[in-house]
């Protein structure tokens, strides 16, 4: 399905774009990336010269001055891929990290680091959660304070993806004694204090590094701040938005991978005489998988429209998150189970979308969290 009231024509070709890089350029390579742990800085130059990590950017930084709407197109189609650590190194660099500077930063913080961040060559991370703090921010130990002409930087950070590799991190920071006096740092590779302690060892998104992060004294220019001081809470909530989003098209993007794959096993499978298509129930249970994804995918092109209208989208956002992080490890298990045995074995495509649903479920909002906060709403 790609026609609706909410895509335009140039979405179609865009789409067309990305489904060519994924099969040319990710596909053959995923479980070699899986084995290494991480994507090739390489591959992210390439992302960077076709204009696809600054869709949203301005064009001065070299940005594509894009809506949410090609950004969920973008994200959607790029995960129409059985390689969910590729993808989510990227989405976190376009969607969850740099966003922040885009917003909050000076203009130059900008001419400093979004030209790097547009062409693949400078990597970032958010850095939010903590090991006594995930969904509830407001619960971050991490302390920032200032001293002189810096700000010193003191805690840990868990859960950080892209958070070995990365070349600039967006800290969140507590900057006051209230709950919500959270500011937003940035911090470059290398700057005094800061280290990363570990690399996390995953069940899926295995080509994703994932790392916890150490402050002790971290020293870096009080220019570094991201917009105004304790201002970073808010900050924080307007991007989970979007971040949610891009985690519901990945999620559709999944989804329909899935289905395709499963839809040519199941066409070639023999079993007791016929093709599992044969099989009413096989036929049925995948019509309502896509009928689900199909459903979703709508929703989720909707919430992106409504960010391009400036609505408060909080709550559907939230509903969108829960639905397609459910609906993923759904419609990924279904599709396992008519790959029989071999959906168990390690590196096959379908069992690697399986694996790599699960924290889709989590990461980002948990369900239960999303359901909550859309609750309070009603």
């Amino acid at each position: 399905m790609t026609d609706s009231p909410f895509t335009r024509p140039e979405h179609a070709d865009l789409r067309r774009q990305v489904a060519r890089f994924v099969q040319q350029e990710v596909e053959p390579n995923a479980l070699a990336w899986d084995e290494a742990g991480l994507v090739p800085r390489e591959v992210l130059r390439r992302m960077g010269l076709l204009g696809w990590l600054g869709l949203r950017y301005a064009p001065e930084h070299g940005g594509a001055g894009a809506d949410m709407v090609t950004s969920a197109v973008f994200q959607e189609a790029l995960s129409r891929s059985t390689c969910g650590g590729f993808v989510i190194t990227v989405l976190v660099h376009t969607d969850m990290a740099s966003p922040h500077l885009h917003h909050a930063g000076s203009a130059a913080q900008k001419a400093r680091w979004m030209p790097g961040i547009v062409r693949g060559e400078t990597l970032t991370a958010v850095a939010i959660t903590e090991p006594g703090a995930g969904s509830d921010v407001a619960g971050i130990r991490t302390t920032a304070r200032r001293d002189g002409a810096d700000w010193v930087i003191d805690g840990s950070k868990l859960f950080i993806t892209n958070g070995v590799h990365a070349d600039l991190y967006f800290v969140a920071a507590r900057t006051g004694p209230g709950r919500r006096d959270i500011s937003i740092i940035a911090v470059e590779k290398g700057a005094p204090g800061f280290s990363v302690s570990r690399q996390l060892d995953k069940t899926g998104w295995r080509s994703s590094d994932t790392a916890e992060l150490h402050f002790d004294g971290c020293r870096v220019p009080v220019a570094h701040l991201l917009g105004d001081e304790h201002q970073g809470f808010c900050a924080v909530m307007k991007n989970f938005q979007t971040e949610r989003i891009a985690l519901a098209a990945m999620a559709v993007g999944h989804c329909r991978q899935a289905i395709r794959l499963t839809l040519e096993h199941v066409r070639s499978r023999q079993a007791f005489g016929a093709s599992l298509w044969e099989k009413q129930a096989i036929r049925q249970r995948l019509a309502m998988c896509d009928a689900k994804t199909r459903a979703a995918q709508s929703y989720a092109w909707h919430c992106a429209w409504r960010v391009t209208q400036g609505h408060d989208i909080v709550q559907d956002v939230s509903l969108l998150k829960a639905l397609t992080g459910e609906l993923v490890n759904e419609v990924t298990a279904t599709c396992q189970q008519f790959h029989g045995g071999m959906g168990f074995m390690t590196g096959t495509p379908i069992e690697r979308l399986w694996r790599d649903a699960r924290v889709l479920g989590i990461g980002g909002g948990a369900t239960e969290v999303m359901l909550d906060e859309a609750a309070k709403r009603y």
